[in-house]
Formats: structure tokens, C-alpha cells, sequence
């Protein structure tokens, strides 16, 4: 009789107890995003028949315009997360401020916050390319009986206690870390519910793929484009494979599943870099190191790296271990 495949709920609890601190918090914030991912999957595989696609006429605090899909997404994910009751602090790409939850009885008694980007990716919607969420929870460094302040979210990287991706593509998958590896599941749209179907992912050590915007390639730091000569050159193994969807989420996701490694670095338009420590390079390094692989500034591991503002920006190298030191190998001596 063939085995029935683990279902996302049923693996939270049977690991409930590898989390550092098991009083079940933690289990519950990954059941909130579980459920406000799927009802932004939905929205997100009916965006071509409904008028959900296109620019608000609103720009975020990154001067960005934001897809309609954008703002709906980060209400679900904060009004789930509020609603649960589970989290003293929430901090989105699209809000200029964090968002301080006090709860019903304005006790101030929850543990975590978590930080978000609702929907990475969102200019790709209206071409259907996917799209995705990051998310990244922290314990809160403020006493519990108190409203969070900022410095419960300007925490660097090692002191994630879980990050996770939602990708919404061909078929939707969470994929997640507490620390202990990283587990994929796929959405089952019939019934609605997550089932384990990439379990202990891994990066392989070396990769045949590299994703960059090579269409900036004159802006790009002499390290970078040195990097990029060393991927074309016809030698050993390579050239490798160029392959950039533009959307980090899927860009990651492929490259973790067929090995590769994953590049925005600074620029002469971008000088600090484009991708937000916080909501994007943070979530997406505790998943590659979890996975066997490595991410990097180009010089410093990111997750070492000291928050000082919300919305900072950081170049970002991400993805097979071996790929990346050799990234950061040609950064270093182009600095000399």
C-alpha cells in the first residue's frame, strides 16, 4: 500500500519540538502564513480574469510603484498574522513603518516578530511569470509586556528563529527553515491543503547556473564583471548557463533545486545594492546556509550583517557554496 504523503500541519506538529523554544508560537505563525498563502495563490492564479493586475497609483517606500496584487497581499499576510494573535510585531517591503500588534487585550505578551515581503516579483504578474513571498520571524529582544520597539526587528540574520518562501508559479509551494534543514510542500489547489514534496532540500556545491542582470553588466563592479567573464570562458566545465527570471524568488528556487548561484550586486544606479536585507536577503540566506549553500555581500556573510535601518539595502550572492566563494574570491581581488 502506498504511503500517504505528510501533509504541511502534520509536519509542523511531529517537529514542533526540534523548535528552540516549543511553547507552539512558532507553529502557529507558519499555520498563519500557510492559510493567507493560499488565499493569495488563489488571487494570484485569477489575476489575468479579474482587475487585480496593475498599477494602485501608489508607490511604496521604495519609491516602487505597487501592483494591485502587491497592497491586497500584504493586507492578507497582516491581517492573518493579527488576527492569530501570534506576533507582537509585523515589518512589510510596502510599509514605511513597522506595524506594532498590542492584541485583544492589549497585553503586549507575544514573542515574535516577523518581516515580510508579501509579494517579490509582482511587475512579473501581468506577463504571468511567478511570483513570490519571503518571510523571516525573530524573537523579540524588548521586554514581553511591552510595545516592540525597532530594535526587535533590526536583528542581523543568525538570530532567525524560521524563514520560509512562497513561490506561486506552474503549482504553489512553501518552502521553510527553523534551523533544522529546509522542507518544501506543494499546494494540492482540490482540497487545499500543502503537502510534503521537497523534503531536506539542498543546494548542490556546485552549480552550472548563474542569474544576473547581465543588461547592467557597465555598471556592475570590476569584481562582478570579472565573475561573469570567469562564467562565459570555455574552460572545464563552463561556459555555464545564463538564466535570470527577474523575479528572487523563482531565480532561488531554481537555482536550489538545479544548483547555480544568484547575483544583484551594487551599481553605479543602485550604489548600496537593490534587495532589502531585511525582507529579502536575510530570509533567503538562513534557507541557502540551512541548504547547504552560502550568501554573501560579496565580502561578509549576510546573516552576520547589523541591521541599521528597516528598508536597508544590501548586494546580494547567493547560492551554491562553491559558486559563491568563487564570486567572492574575484570581488576581493578586484578590491586590492
Amino acid at each position: 500500500m502506498e504511503e500517504r504523503a505528510t501533509t504541511l500541519g502534520e509536519f509542523i506538529i511531529d517537529n514542533q519540538k526540534s523548535f528552540q523554544y516549543s511553547s507552539g508560537e512558532l507553529s502557529r505563525i507558519i499555520n498563519s502564513i500557510r492559510l493567507a498563502a493560499k488565499v493569495v495563490s488563489y488571487k494570484v492564479n485569477k489575476a489575468g480574469l479579474v482587475d487585480i493586475t496593475g498599477a494602485a497609483g501608489e508607490t511604496n517606500i521604495q519609491g516602487e510603484d505597487q501592483q494591485k496584487l502587491d497592497v491586497y497581499a500584504n493586507e492578507i499576510f497582516i491581517q492573518t498574522l493579527k488576527n492569530r494573535e501570534i506576533v507582537c510585531g509585523i515589518a512589510s517591503e510596502e510599509n514605511d513603518e513597522f506595524i506594532t500588534v498590542e492584541g485583544k487585550d492589549k497585553s503586549h505578551k507575544n514573542k515574535y516578530v516577523v518581516l515580510m515581503d508579501p509579494l517579490d516579483g509582482s511587475s512579473n504578474i501581468d506577463v504571468n511569470v511567478s511570483v513570490g513571498t519571503v518571510f523571516s520571524v525573530y524573537r523579540r529582544v524588548t521586554p514581553i509586556g511591552t510595545p516592540v520597539t525597532l530594535e526587535d526587528f533590526l536583528q542581523p540574520g543568525t538570530m532567525q528563529v524560521a524563514a520560509g518562501y512562497v513561490i506561486y508559479g506552474t503549482s504553489t509551494m512553501l518552502v521553510y527553515t527553523t534551523g533544522h534543514g529546509v522542507n518544501g510542500f506543494t499546494l494540492n489547489p482540490a482540497i487545499g491543503t500543502f503537502y510534503l514534496s521537497h523534503p531536506d532540500m539542498k543546494f548542490a556545491p556546485d552549480g552550472h547556473i548563474y542569474s544576473i542582470n547581465e543588461g547592467h553588466y557597465f555598471q556592475f563592479p570590476q569584481g562582478v564583471k570579472d565573475y561573469i567573464k570567469y562564467c562565459q570562458a570555455e574552460e572545464g566545465d563552463r561556459p555555464y548557463t545564463s538564466r535570470y527570471i527577474g523575479s528572487l524568488v523563482s531565480d532561488i528556487h531554481r537555482n536550489m533545486i538545479k544548483g547555480g548561484i544568484y547575483i544583484y550586486p551594487t551599481s553605479s544606479k543602485a550604489p548600496k545594492g537593490k534587495l532589502r536585507l531585511l525582507y529579502e536577503c536575510n530570509p533567503m540566506a538562513f534557507i541557502a546556509e540551512q541548504a547547504g549553500g552560502k550568501a554573501s555581500d560579496g565580502f561578509r556573510r549576510i546573516m552576520e550583517i547589523k541591521p541599521t535601518e528597516l528598508h536597508e539595502r544590501v548586494p546580494f550572492f547567493c547560492g551554491s557554496y562553491n559558486m559563491v566563494a568563487k564570486a567572492e574570491e574575484f570581488m576581493l581581488n578586484a578590491a586590492k
